[in-house]
C-alpha cells in the first residue's frame, strides 16, 4: 500500500559541512543522501542590485537608478510568502539556512485619493507603498540586507505574480533573475521541487493582473462620479459587478412579466393481480401527447377512463452508467459550498484559504491540507492518481476502481495553470484530522476529500425500467422506476440530490393491471427562479464573465453596495439596482454587456499567455469607453421618485415618504428641506417586547449584516434575539418562544432562554487535546505495524518458494 508521508525527520536545504578530512567527507555524503539539496541559481546568489539605503522606500527611485547592493554570502536565504500561516508551514520544511517571512498581501497599490493612472502616456500606473504596510516593508528590507538570496514564493496566480513583482521593486531584486518559486500545494515534496527550479518573474502574468486592475480603476473612477451627478451621491460602478447586477435585474423583470399558464396532469393508481400497487402518469391520448389546460378537459378524460383495467403494452429496461463529477475547481467548490454546506462563496474561500495555508495537526505539525484553491483546472497529477488507486482498492475493493484512471476535459477558457482542488495527502483522512479542525473547516475538507476520491472511482451502474399501459387502447400511461446495481463513486459522494425511485412490480407484456383510481391535478407554469449564489456563479462561469478568484468579491460587492439583497438565499434587485442598471444600459451598452465583458476576459487571458499586449487591450477598451462617457455626461439628472408611506414625521407630523440613498431605502419627511427628519425602515414581527411590554420586536441587522431581532424602542430597551420570536411563551420558565428554519426546510420552536431545560442542547466538538494527538499516533503506528507484517509475510513466502 502506498501512502504520501507527511511527517519526516529530514529538512530541505541542510547547509553543507566544509571539511577536508576523508571521514568528514564520508559523513557529509551520508548526511546529504537523507536530505534534499538546495538549488538556487547562480543569478540568485550574485549581486542583483538591492539597495541598502532604506530611503528608497520614500523616494521610490526606479530600480535602474539605484546603487547595486551585494548580497551577504554568509547570510541566509530569504523566502517571502503572502501569509503568516503559510510561512509557518513552509518554515517547517526548510533547514536553518532559510528565513521565511510574510508580505501580508500587497505592499504597493494605486493611491485611493486619485485614479493613479496616466492614460495619455500608455496607461502607466502610479503605484505607491501602502502606509499601513510600512512596518512590514521595513522588516523585509532589513532581512533582505542580511540575506544571501531572496526567493519570492507568493501564490501561483496572476495576483501572486504581481505581488512578487512589487516585492522585487521594493527590495530592488532584479525581476529577470531566477528569484521566483511557485508550488501548487504546501508539502515537503512540492517545496523541494520549487527550490530546485526557480524562475524569473512572468511579466506577461504581471501585465494581465495590471491590466485588470487598471481597467477596474478606470471604470470605477470615471463612471462612479457620473453616477453621483446623474443618479445619487455615493454610488459606484464596476466593470464586472455591473454586469452581474444586470443579470439579476433582467431575471427579476422576467419574473415580473411572467404570466402563469394553467395545465393539468392525470395520474393513475394501478394494482397487479398479486396486489402490488404502483403509479403511472397519463402521457398520450390516441397517440398524441396530452395538453390539458382546463378542469373540464381533465374531468372528461377521467370519466372516459372510468374503472377500466389497463393492459401492459411495452416494457423497456436500460442499463445506464453514471460517471463521477470531476474534482473541484474554484467555481464548483463555491457552488457546492452554497448548496451542500450553506456557506456563502466568500466564507467558502476564506475557509479553503486556511486549509491551503496549513493548520496544526497534532504530531504532524503545521500542514497544508489542500492544493491551491484558485484554479479552473480539473487535472490531477499522475502521482496522486496512483495513490488514489491504492487507497480505493484497499478501502473499497478492486471493483470500485475504473479500468483506467478517470480523465476530465478542460473548458476552452480554462487556464489550466494548477491542478484541481484536492487533498495534499491521503494519509490525513477527515476522520484523522477531525479533532484539530473547526466545524466549518472539517465540513469543507470532508467535501473536498469526498469529491476528489469519488472523481477517481468507478461509475455508478443503474437499471431503469419503463412500463407502458393502455386503457381502452386510447389512453397511454407510463410508469418509470430505477435501481442501483453497483454504487461505484456514489458510495463516497453524491453530486445530485438523491430522490427515491419507485420500485416497479415484475410485469410482462399483455399482463393486466386493475385501475384503482384516476386522479387529475391542477398545476401552473412557474417563472424562472431568482439567482442564488450558486446559480449566479455558474452563470458567470458559463458566460465567461470574471475568473475563479473574482466570483466571491463580485457577489460580496453587489450586496454591500445595496444594488441587490440576499433574501431567502436568493438575489433580489433593489430599486437602486434597477435605476443604476437602466442608466448603464441606456448610455454604456457597449461596455456593460455580457459579450463585451467576456471578450475582455479573453483578452486578459491572451496578455497572460503573451498573445496580446497590455497597451493594445487598454487602448481598445478606452476608445469605446471614452466615447460613451462623453455622450452620457450631457444627459439630465435622473430623479428617483419618492413613494408615500403610512408613517408620519415625529417632528412636524407631515407624511413621510420612501427615498433611496447609498445605504438603501429609508423614510424621509416630505416637508424637506424645512424638516430633515429621517427614519430607518423596519420590518415588524407583531410580537410585543417581553422586556419593556411597550415596544414591538422588529428585524434588525448587525454591523456584519447578520439578521437579528430587537425592540424598536432601542436604546431605551435593549432586548434582542437571534431567532424569530413567536407569540408563545415557555411553559417551564416563562420566556418567549422562538422559531428557527433549518436548511432542510424544517422549522422548530424552542425556548429563547439558553438556561431552560427544554431548550435543545448545543452541539459541541472535542477540544484539540493531547488525547487526540495520541489517537493519531496510534493510528499511524497501527498502519506501520500492518505494513511491516505484510512485508515480513511476503519475505517468508519468497523464502519458501526458493
Amino acid at each position: 500500500m502506498i501512502y504520501l508521508s507527511i511527517k519526516r525527520s529530514i529538512v530541505i536545504g541542510e547547509p553543507k559541512v566544509a571539511s577536508t578530512s576523508k571521514d568528514t567527507k564520508k559523513k557529509s555524503t551520508k548526511k546529504e543522501s537523507t536530505t534534499i539539496k538546495r538549488k538556487v541559481a547562480k543569478e540568485a546568489l550574485t549581486p542583483m542590485g538591492i539597495v541598502r539605503d532604506k530611503s528608497v522606500l520614500q523616494t521610490s527611485v526606479p530600480p535602474e537608478q539605484r546603487e547595486p547592493r551585494v548580497y551577504n554570502p554568509d547570510g541566509k536565504v530569504l523566502v517571502i510568502v503572502e501569509s503568516p500561516a503559510k510561512s509557518k508551514t513552509i518554515e517547517k520544511f526548510l533547514g536553518p539556512n532559510y528565513v521565511v517571512k510574510a508580505s501580508m498581501g500587497h505592499l504597493r497599490d494605486l493611491p485611493k485619493s486619485q485614479m493613479g493612472i496616466d492614460i495619455e502616456h500608455d496607461f502607466t500606473p502610479r503605484y505607491s507603498n501602502l502606509v499601513t504596510r510600512k512596518k512590514v516593508i521595513d522588516e523585509l528590507v532589513s532581512y533582505a540586507d542580511e540575506s544571501s538570496a531572496v526567493l519570492l514564493a507568493t501564490d501561483p496566480d496572476r495576483e501572486g505574480e504581481a505581488i512578487s513583482w512589487h516585492l522585487a521593486y521594493i527590495l530592488n531584486v532584479d525581476p529577470t533573475s531566477t528569484c521566483r518559486i511557485t508550488f501548487n500545494e504546501i508539502t515537503k515534496n512540492a517545496v523541494a521541487e520549487a527550490l530546485e527550479s526557480p524562475r524569473t518573474i512572468d511579466m506577461n502574468m504581471v501585465d494581465a493582473q495590471q491590466a485588470r486592475r487598471v481597467l477596474d480603476r478606470i471604470v470605477g473612477y470615471k463612471l462612479s462620479p457620473l453616477l453621483w451627478k446623474k443618479v445619487c451621491k455615493g454610488l459606484s460602478a464596476g466593470r464586472v459587478q455591473s454586469v452581474a447586477v444586470r443579470l439579476i435585474c433582467e431575471r427579476e423583470r422576467e419574473i415580473q412579466a411572467f404570466v402563469p399558464q394553467e395545465y393539468w396532469t392525470i395520474e393513475g393508481n394501478f394494482e397487479t393481480p398479486k396486489k402490488e400497487a404502483f403509479t403511472a402518469e397519463l402521457t398520450h391520448i390516441k397517440g398524441e401527447k396530452i395538453d390539458i389546460t382546463t378542469e373540464s378537459e381533465a374531468q372528461a378524460v377521467v370519466d372516459a377512463i372510468g374503472g377500466a383495467d389497463a393492459v401492459v403494452t411495452n416494457i423497456e429496461k436500460r442499463k445506464r452508467s453514471r460517471k463521477a463529477a470531476p474534482p473541484f475547481t474554484t467555481s464548483t467548490l463555491q457552488q457546492d459550498g452554497v448548496r451542500k454546506l450553506n456557506f456563502g462563496a466568500k466564507r467558502t474561500m476564506m475557509i479553503a484559504q486556511h486549509l491551503y495555508e496549513g493548520l496544526e495537526i497534532g504530531s504532524y505539525g503545521h500542514v497544508g491540507l489542500i492544493t491551491y484553491m484558485r484554479t479552473d483546472s480539473t487535472r490531477i497529477s499522475k502521482e496522486m492518481q496512483v495513490m488514489a488507486k491504492d487507497y480505493i482498492i484497499h478501502n473499497y475493493g478492486e471493483d470500485y476502481y475504473p479500468s483506467k484512471p478517470n480523465m476530465y476535459g478542460a473548458k476552452g477558457s480554462a487556464q489550466d495553470a494548477h491542478e484541481a482542488i484536492r487533498p495534499t495527502s491521503l494519509e490525513l483522512t477527515p476522520k484523522m484530522v477531525e479533532p484539530f479542525l473547526s466545524r466549518d473547516e472539517l465540513k469543507l475538507y470532508t467535501l473536498i476529500w469526498n469529491r476528489f476520491m469519488a472523481s477517481q472511482m468507478a461509475p455508478q451502474q443503474n437499471e431503469s425500467t419503463t412500463i407502458e399501459l393502455t386503457v381502452h387502447d386510447d389512453y397511454t400511461f407510463k410508469a418509470t422506476g430505477s435501481r442501483v446495481i453497483f454504487p461505484g463513486f456514489s458510495a463516497v459522494y453524491e453530486d445530485a440530490k438523491k430522490e427515491d425511485a419507485p420500485q416497479l412490480p415484475a410485469l410482462k407484456k399483455n399482463d393486466a393491471a386493475h385501475t384503482v383510481e384516476v386522479l387529475p391535478e391542477q398545476h401552473f407554469t412557474q417563472p424562472p427562479p431568482r439567482y442564488s449564489e450558486a446559480s449566479l456563479i455558474k452563470t458567470l462561469e458559463e458566460l465567461g464573465i470574471g475568473r475563479p478568484s473574482t466570483y466571491a468579491p463580485i457577489l460580496d460587492t453587489i450586496v454591500s453596495r445595496n444594488y441587490v439583497e440576499n433574501t431567502n438565499k436568493q438575489f433580489v434587485p433593489t430599486e437602486l439596482g434597477f435605476v443604476v442598471v437602466d442608466f448603464l444600459i441606456a448610455y454604456f451598452e457597449k461596455i456593460i454587456n455580457t459579450g463585451f465583458t467576456r471578450d475582455l476576459e479573453e483578452e486578459l487571458d491572451a496578455i497572460a499567455s503573451g498573445k496580446d499586449t497590455y497597451l493594445k487591450v487598454l487602448s481598445d477598451f478606452y476608445e469605446v469607453f471614452a466615447k460613451e462617457l462623453e455622450d452620457a455626461s450631457d444627459v439630465d439628472r435622473i430623479e428617483i421618485a419618492s413613494m408615500e408611506s403610512d408613517e408620519t414625521c415625529d417632528l412636524c407630523h407631515s407624511p413621510m415618504v420612501y427615498k433611496f440613498g447609498r445605504y438603501g431605502k429609508f423614510l424621509a419627511c416630505s416637508n424637506f428641506p424645512e424638516c430633515k427628519n429621517t427614519k430607518p425602515i423596519t420590518v415588524g414581527t407583531g410580537v410585543t417586547c417581553p422586556k419593556c411590554k411597550e415596544g414591538e420586536i422588529v428585524e434588525r441587522k448587525s454591523r456584519r449584516g447578520r439578521l437579528f431581532y430587537g425592540c424598536n424602542r432601542y436604546p431605551q430597551c435593549d432586548f434582542t434575539l437571534w431567532d424569530k420570536p413567536t407569540h408563545e411563551f415557555c411553559d417551564t420558565c416563562g420566556s418567549i418562544m422562538v422559531e428557527k428554519t433549518y436548511k432542510n426546510g424544517t422549522t422548530k420552536k424552542f425556548c429563547s432562554n439558553e438556561a431552560c431545560p427544554t431548550r435543545p442542547p448545543k452541539k459541541t466538538r472535542k477540544k484539540k487535546s493531547e488525547a487526540s494527538e495520541e489517537t493519531v499516533k496510534e493510528s499511524k503506528e497501527t498502519k506501520e505495524s500492518k505494513n511491516s507484517k505484510k512485508s515480513s509475510k511476503a519475505k517468508k513466502e519468497e523464502t519458501t518458494v526458493e
